[in-house]
């Protein structure tokens, strides 16, 4: 009793380890909202109190009459209803990023109010997060308008950021057809957050830049642009800048270098990729595969993968098996994977092990002859029932574990 009240314990912290991008993508959000509207007002109050104290001076010096003031007034107070809408759009983003923050939070604070896995309202969760990955999963592969339909469906769009993966997947496809311009747009407007990161990805942009000039035969612009862009990144990519810098020097022989290759506005768009996921704290891969490998490993032991193994992806076998690794969809798949680490052991007692088989699997005495009685095996045999050899009882030997 107390071993099942052990397994079906509900531990919500080994939840979050797979849920942390789901508060995290919003904070990050909010800090971009934040510092947008800290950029806009800085700005917007430097430039005003700069006129101000033009304005000023040039009254009190009277080479401006009092009329004459109305105009740049009108002018700041233009500027001053830019300002504002600016202002009221970040802070409609704000409220919206706010209120899917507390709607997430209180999806994972349901948690806390189950005990048992077994509660029907852990069923009712659970169902929830698989709708989240399969909508994360979907718009990372490209299939953006199944995974909007199923998140409207299921009512939980505030649980998942598609707005932000449909963006990183339209940048992602221009980089793959040979368009930089989202993609700088999008580096111009996370230029602060990036700066705190290491990532090379405005030097290879500004250098895509350049090679496309040079594919052209545009040498001189192809220069001006080295001139204006690359000091900037000198430190850390000298050798890439000579290399560069070659593309002009070595006409004849420029069509067959690597870089006016396609695989160059792959690398970018990989590179791009990386970056997106490194800004926003996301894992590089769906958290559909990582909840998937997961689980596989937590399932997986050497007989899934033996050739004598019991299962529908084993066309000798003879018999039917439930569990997932053998199963024709997943076997492959976890191949790969290790395999369970199991700290407490769930053997029966009396375990025995039939010497002639190779695969040396271990069974209960008791249990493994109540089979054989069941199945009206002759007295004084016994039959593995995964390889289903018919053998003689005295072959069995015990198991001792150390």
């Amino acid at each position: 009793m107390a071993a099942e009240l052990t397994t079906t314990k509900l531990n919500p912290e080994s939840h979050l380890l797979l849920d942390q991008p789901l508060l995290r993508l919003p904070q990050e959000l909010l800090r971009k909202n934040f510092k947008t509207a800290q950029k806009h007002f800085e700005r917007e109050n430097v430039l005003m109190q700069n006129e101000l104290t033009k304005l000023g001076s040039s009254l009190r010096n009277g080479t401006t009459e009092a009329t004459a003031a109305v105009k740049p007034l009108d002018a700041m107070i233009q500027r001053l209803h830019t300002l504002k809408r600016k202002m009221e759009s970040l802070h409609e983003e704000e409220q919206v990023l706010h209120e899917a923050s507390r709607r997430r939070l209180s999806h994972l604070n349901d948690l806390y109010e189950m005990n048992s896995l077994a509660d029907v309202k852990y069923d009712q969760w659970s169902a929830v997060r698989l709708d989240r990955l399969l909508v994360e999963y979907m718009v990372r592969q490209g299939y953006s308008a199944s995974a909007w339909a199923l998140a409207r469906e299921k009512g939980i769009e505030e649980l998942v950021d598609l707005g932000v993966f449909d963006r990183c997947e339209r940048v992602r496809r221009s980089l793959r057809g040979g368009s930089l311009d989202e993609c700088l747009a999008w580096c111009a407007e996370y230029k602060v957050v990036m700066k705190k990161t290491d990532t090379s990805l405005e030097f290879e942009l500004r250098l895509q830049q350049y090679i496309e000039l040079c594919r052209r035969d545009r040498f001189v612009e192809a220069r001006d642009h080295a001139k204006k862009y690359f000091p900037q990144y000198h430190e850390g990519h000298q050798e890439k800048i000579s290399v560069a810098a070659s593309l002009l020097a070595f006409k004849p022989d420029r069509r067959q270098h690597t870089w006016y290759s396609q695989t160059r506005w792959d690398e970018l768009a990989a590179l791009f990729i990386d970056t997106h996921h490194q800004l926003f704290s996301l894992p590089s891969q769906p958290l559909l595969l990582i909840a998937l490998s997961a689980g596989l490993s937590a399932l997986k032991t050497p007989s899934c993968h033996s050739k004598h193994a019991s299962s529908t992806a084993n066309a000798s076998s003879t018999t039917t098996s439930v569990c997932p690794i053998c199963s024709t969809e997943l076997n492959e798949l976890a191949r790969k994977l290790p395999y369970a680490h199991h700290t407490k052991s769930y053997v029966e007692n009396d375990p025995v092990v039939l010497v002639h088989e190779k695969e040396g699997r271990v069974y209960g005495r008791d249990r493994l002859l109540e089979y054989c009685k069941k199945i009206g095996l002759e007295e004084g045999f016994v039959k593995d029932p995964t390889s289903l050899h018919i053998w003689p009882a005295s072959e069995l030997k015990k198991v001792y574990i150390s």
